[in-house]
């Protein structure tokens, strides 16, 4: 009887994983519910703002179809360079623009269509606001009808840019109060903190932008994400594998429990004492409970003697104990921490890892994977 219902089974969960598998990486139920409710709230609140504004006028419509399209990048897929806020208003504006003006010159339709969308997808793309409902939005002045023929080159003035702006305007709103982030900020690529014409350390070891590029053009093809972001994406999946291979080794194991801290209220003097007697480079600052309020290092105490350690001392980097240590490869090599805190739920220490602890955890697992390369296949 297993034997029956096991295939049956495992054919149900394939059926069932393949229908409700997201489409786009990373999207989720909530996402495409949140999603839903944007679009909702956006196109309905664009077509009432639109009216207001325009009024109730016979020759010209309050909202128009691509504004629909719009609606699911913007909502569904904001952090595409597609959906931001000037591939909307300029990609939609530009392109009924150049509907307009093809249909203006070009008697025959046919080509009309033809040639008004082929020249939209060129002015977006030098514009740098390549939005596929754009494609639409020349269409629609083409064969949008009488009411839309009416209007000329009004049209993409009122209604497409209108409604773009009052789209982009509610989407953000939208977002922030549903805490995502819109309009989406490419990450900045890591300098040399250090003045020096050298790349980051993380950038001098794996792979580099120049690996990146020369695998999107193997691809030959063009993907829907920011060039920046995916750089980002492949270096934490770098990282993801690496704690996964790794895990064991939790932050509460290698930490060093001893730590030299002191306390808010002590002076600016005793903070570079304890810093220089214990050739540390980073000191917690903790209030007289005992718990984390900041760090301080030797570049914060070059300020004069008077200065309190509280108008001087740093934001702390804390982890959790059972956390895996090689989470902390990414901080303790940004060029700016030195040590990261280990703290409970309630900021009190337990512990300090610093960047030799962490050369230490790896030097552990480069010995290991060098003997386990060295053992013969027989033993």
């Amino acid at each position: 009887m297993s034997n029956s219902v096991g295939p049956r089974r495992q054919a149900g969960n394939g059926f069932g994983f393949r229908v409700f598998r997201p489409i786009l990486a990373g999207a989720t139920l909530r996402e495409r519910l949140v999603a839903c409710l944007g679009a909702l709230i956006g196109i309905a609140l664009t077509g009432l703002v639109s009216g207001w504004i325009v009024g109730e006028g016979p020759h010209i419509p309050l909202i128009v179809a691509p504004m629909g399209a719009t609606a699911v990048l913007l909502f569904a897929v904001p952090a595409s360079p597609l959906a931001q806020p000037w591939p909307i208003i300029g990609g939609n504006t530009i392109s009924a623009l150049v509907g307009v003006t093809a249909a203006y010159f070009i008697p025959d339709p046919v080509v009309a269509i033809g040639v008004g969308v082929s020249l939209a997808i060129a002015a977006m793309s030098f514009t740098r606001c390549l939005h596929p409902p754009g494609g639409a939005a020349a269409l629609t002045a083409l064969i949008g009808g009488p009411a839309i023929t009416s209007s000329g080159f009004l049209f993409p003035f009122v209604p497409v840019c209108l409604n773009s702006l009052i789209l982009v305007g509610l989407g953000i709103a939208f977002h922030r109060v549903s805490r995502r982030n819109y309009p989406h900020v490419p990450p900045v690529a890591a300098t040399n903190v250090h003045g020096t014409s050298d790349v980051p350390a993380p950038a001098r070891v794996g792979f580099n932008s120049g690996d990146v590029d020369a695998a999107l053009e193997s691809f030959n093809e063009t993907l829907d994400i920011d060039r920046a972001d995916l750089d980002r994406l492949l270096h934490e999946v770098e990282n993801q594998a690496l704690r996964r291979a790794h895990g064991e080794f939790t932050c509460g194991s290698v930490m060093s429990r001893d730590v030299v801290a002191i306390k808010l209220h002590e002076p600016v003097s005793r903070a570079r004492e304890l810093l220089l007697k214990h050739n540390i480079r980073t000191l917690p600052v903790v209030d007289e409970a005992g718990r984390l309020l900041g760090t301080l290092g030797l570049r914060e105490l070059t300020v004069g003697s008077d200065t309190s350690i509280r108008q001087v001392m740093s934001a702390a980097r804390t982890v959790m104990p059972d956390e895996p240590v090689l989470t902390l490869v990414a901080p303790l090599t940004d060029g700016h921490t030195h040590a990261v805190i280990v703290t409970n739920d309630d900021r009190i220490i337990l512990g300090i890892i610093t960047q030799t602890d962490l050369l230490s955890v790896l030097k552990r697992l480069v010995t290991a994977k060098a003997l386990e390369h060295s053992i013969p296949a027989s033993a």
